[in-house]
């Protein structure tokens, strides 16, 4: 009888790849950008990915810049919204792309919030395997936090973020002065993060914002860029240490992992900032349950959120995005289909005080009995 033989082998490719770059804090930063970019080209040509409301504001300005320095650019717009965070928008940019000609050769300037952000990087991630990309974020909670690390990708109907990639882009331009031009509910949105941060890794940062909340509500430019700076330094730390979010970088994740589910139940209609707000307030609930975040404290995070508008009553909040009734068991359920899930189960950054995280055995990422969820979800919406 004749034998089959099999052979094996190895295909060698370790190597180190350097995905540094800078990030540019400041005022007027557009002729910064297009002096940078003849001195250090990305590509041949250029495309400013926008939204319909910030194309008005800013992608026609970067274009009309970028042209006027003899660099080759055109634009490519979606509908402004969490709800075009979708595959099937991502493919029309993508053929966009292909009808403009635009080769490995090109670069993508990603200018807008987070959703152009995450949506953008993602093109440029799959685009003829990857093309460069700048962010250049213009909401606050762009700026502090979804502008850097990374993570790129859509929405689908089984949940948020569910399919994309770590792409890394070649640089990040924070201009302070588009925040002043932020409807007051996309800004106030975008406080949620600052909070988050000061939460998991900085108590000074927390101080500070108690302190002087009501100028960074004025939009004072000079405590704008102060606490725009803080954060990235906050982010930038994490991400150094873990690119791949395989543990440190999951304390990013305070308030995001029932968050998300409530976000995803609104339709959207729910800023993810708001919806960060509710979850810091869940899963702070959850941590004081188990005996991780004192009551003092979490309430003194309750407090901070509070006084920049965001949301802190979930029962209430609901009330205002949902036409109907959730049940804490459909929020329990929307957390199984989280990007954070292990084994089919969702795991949560919990806080242990203000500017320090819980960790057990060095994870950060941990399992919370579904009962105890269930009864501070139930309690909390019923404004307990």
């Amino acid at each position: 009888m004749k034998q089959n033989h099999a052979s094996t082998l190895r295909v060698n490719l370790r190597r180190q790849v350097d995905d540094s770059y800078e990030i540019v804090v400041g005022e007027n930063l557009f002729p910064r950008l297009v002096r940078d970019l003849c001195r250090q080209p990305l590509g041949h040509r250029y495309v400013v990915i926008s939204d319909s409301t910030v194309v008005k504001l800013y992608g026609r300005k970067l274009i009309r810049l970028l042209q006027e320095a003899g660099l080759r650019a055109d634009g490519l717009i979606f509908r402004a919204g969490e709800k075009s965070k979708t595959r099937p928008v991502k493919q029309r940019l993508e053929g966009g792309l292909a009808r403009l000609g635009v080769g490995r050769d090109g670069a993508i300037l990603a200018v807008g919030g987070g959703v152009t952000g995450d949506l953008a990087g993602f093109v440029a991630a799959t685009y003829y395997r990857g093309i460069p990309y700048l962010q250049v974020p213009t909401t606050l909670l762009a700026m502090v936090d979804s502008s850097i690390g990374g993570k790129t990708g859509v929405d689908t109907r089984h949940g948020k973020n569910l399919i994309g990639a770590f792409y890394q882009p070649k640089r990040v331009y924070a201009d302070v002065l588009t925040l002043t031009t932020l409807p007051p509910r996309e800004f106030i949105s975008g406080l949620a993060e600052v909070v988050k941060h000061a939460v998991i890794g900085d108590r000074t940062l927390f101080r500070f914002l108690e302190q002087f909340g009501l100028r960074l509500l004025a939009r004072d430019p000079a405590v704008m860029a102060q606490i725009v700076r803080r954060n990235l330094l906050i982010k930038a730390a994490l991400v150094e240490a873990d690119p791949l979010e395989q543990n440190l970088r999951r304390v990013l994740n305070y308030g995001h992992t029932l968050g998300h589910a409530l976000e995803a139940l609104s339709g959207y209609r729910m800023l993810h900032g708001e919806a960060v707000s509710l979850g810091m307030v869940l899963e702070g609930k959850l941590a004081k349950a188990l005996g991780y975040f004192p009551e003092e404290e979490y309430l003194r995070q309750n407090a901070l959120l509070r006084h920049f508008g965001l949301p802190v009553s979930p029962g209430p909040a609901l009330k205002t995005w949902l036409d109907r009734k959730v049940s804490a068991d459909e929020i329990i359920a929307w957390t199984f289909s989280d990007k954070k899930a292990k084994k089919g189960k969702p795991e949560y950054a919990l806080p242990a005080r203000i500017g320090r995280m819980k960790k057990i055995r060095g994870q950060v990422g941990l399992p919370v009995e579904a009962g105890l969820i269930k009864e501070v979800l139930n309690d909390s919406l019923q404004g307990r």
